[in-house]
């Protein structure tokens, strides 16, 4: 590398990755035309147009790069870009808290990387520098958070955790992961509607609908719709999760390095965490799976909101090794998972009612279809029974999940059911109370503990907790916050 105070240029490489991210689609898009029929005449003038946009994006590029620069001095990192409208952004290298590297395939192929350089600040707090050599990247990388060059920075001083292949399975029962394969199918059906109708494939499809059985016309799609979940979900989690690992540097920065395809280093200064986070989606929790999450400054959900895995420490893998890691992360020897204090009764009593409040609406739905004669009666009862012992399971479910309390220099609140949460945080790093209570909890004798502090959502809480209660657990997890503004009440 040149002089610290010398301003560099990215790779001139970069101005390839658009000129090929731009022409990718221009053989499978005329190669669809040509199937479904069009003129080789208009797919031929398609595919120039397309290719003179090319070229004039990728002129627009070369220039772009030519008036972007960067450089890193003792004291900052700064970046210059723009032809007809400059502007000029630095941060102060003290400042510097996390510099990610990611690599999509397009990247990989030419030995490029992107580096974000972030301070944890909330706004303005990210300098992103696309298109650096790859070996550059990770002397930068060394450069700003170890605070010197290394000759080795994939040295790391011990890795907390890497991934088993095994527990890609999981994958196929992380609803997310489903749904996002379903949606990706959803959006190629109605990207090549045109051609399914030209094909007749709609049209094939129902007839085969209509001479099939019912239960076999609505059970098999819905079989291969799983199916194809399933699977997608899998090749999705392999993509993002393949080679995982989870390491401590000596710089005081836990580093993720993961990917298939796009290679992705995700850095975090320990000095940011102010706890974790152990997740159990409903499907995830009843194969005893769970994944870890890190809660700190700058990680807040509305920021990471479009790369919701940048604060994952641990994907999801079996419950006891995410709370293995989630002990490693915090220091401790074990991550609390038992003696957490009990909820009042008048806890199930509301959980039960909003439960049954939410299955309403499908008693609702089988007591019309019953009275307009759609339905027997029968399978109408066996609708609103149903639904009513379901609502009832989730609701003791929610309850039984309720719990709280204080383990050494954390604070501990687990709650949910669709989404088990047990969050451990620093009790230094809550900076105030909220102390919530609606009409129905106040006559309950109820309220929400709500902790806020920097770090993650901004805000944890413990509810329903009876109110007195609650005052003193507040009091006692962070001693003399609370306390100005509490008063004793005499005993009668």
């Amino acid at each position: 590398m040149t002089a610290a105070t010398d301003w560099r240029r990215l790779d001139a490489k970069i101005v390839l990755v658009l000129l090929i991210l731009v022409l990718a689609p221009l053989i499978p898009t005329a190669g669809v035309m040509l199937i479904a029929g069009a003129n080789p005449v208009v797919v031929a003038s398609m595919s120039g147009i397309w290719a003179g946009a090319a070229a004039v994006l990728t002129g627009m590029a070369a220039l772009d790069w030519w008036f972007t620069t960067y450089r890193i001095s003792d004291e900052r990192v700064e970046l210059r870009k723009g032809a007809l409208s400059r502007s000029h952004r630095s941060l102060p290298r003290d400042r510097v808290r996390s510099v990610d590297l990611t690599a999509d395939p397009v990247h990989r192929l030419l030995g490029l990387s992107v580096v974000k350089i972030g301070t944890g600040a909330q706004a303005d707090g990210e300098l992103k520098l696309d298109g650096i050599a790859r070996p550059d990247a990770e002397r930068i990388r060394a450069a700003l958070l170890l605070r010197e060059s290394t000759s080795d920075p994939e040295a790391a001083d011990g890795a907390l955790a890497r991934l088993r292949p095994v527990w890609l399975l999981y994958s196929g029962v992380t609803m997310s992961l489903i749904l996002a394969v379903w949606g990706a199918i959803a959006s190629a059906f109605g990207s090549f509607s045109e051609l399914f109708v030209k094909f007749g494939l709609y049209r094939a499809i129902g007839e085969e609908f209509r001479a099939v059985p019912l239960w076999l016309g609505i059970g098999v799609p819905a079989l291969g719709a799983v199916l194809i979940g399933v699977l997608g979900s899998f090749l999705l989690s392999l993509e993002l999760w393949w080679n995982f690992t989870l390491t401590r540097e000596s710089s005081g920065t836990l580093r993720v390095r993961r990917g298939l395809l796009t290679k992705r280093s995700i850095s975090l200064e320990e000095k940011r965490l102010r706890g974790v986070e152990v997740s159990e989606p409903l499907l995830l929790r009843w194969t005893r799976g769970a994944r870890t999450n890190a809660v700190a400054t700058g990680l807040s959900d509305t920021k990471d909101g479009s790369q919701p895995d940048a604060k994952t420490l641990l994907p999801p893998a079996p419950r006891a090794e995410a709370r293995r890691v989630a002990a490693e992360v915090l220091g401790e020897d074990r991550f609390p998972s038992e003696g957490f204090t009990g909820h009042p009764v008048a806890a199930l009593r509301r959980r039960i009612t909003w439960a049954l409040l939410s299955a309403l609406p499908f008693a609702a739905a089988a007591i019309t279809c019953a009275v307009l004669g759609w339905i027997p009666a029968g399978p109408a009862v066996a609708v609103v029974v149903l639904s009513a012992l379901i609502a009832v399971a989730f609701g003791v479910d929610a309850y039984r999940n309720l719990g709280h309390r204080l383990h050494g220099r954390y604070l501990l609140s687990r709650r949910g059911t669709a989404v088990r949460r047990t969050v451990a945080l620093q009790r230094a790093g809550i900076i105030g109370w909220r102390f919530e209570q609606s009409v129905f909890q106040r006559r309950s004798g109820l309220m929400d503990v709500v902790a806020t502090t920097a770090a993650g959502s901004g805000r944890y809480a413990v509810p329903d907790v009876r109110t007195g209660d609650g005052l003193a657990f507040a009091d006692e997890a962070v001693p003399e916050l609370l306390a100005p503004f509490l008063e004793p009440v005499p005993d009668d």
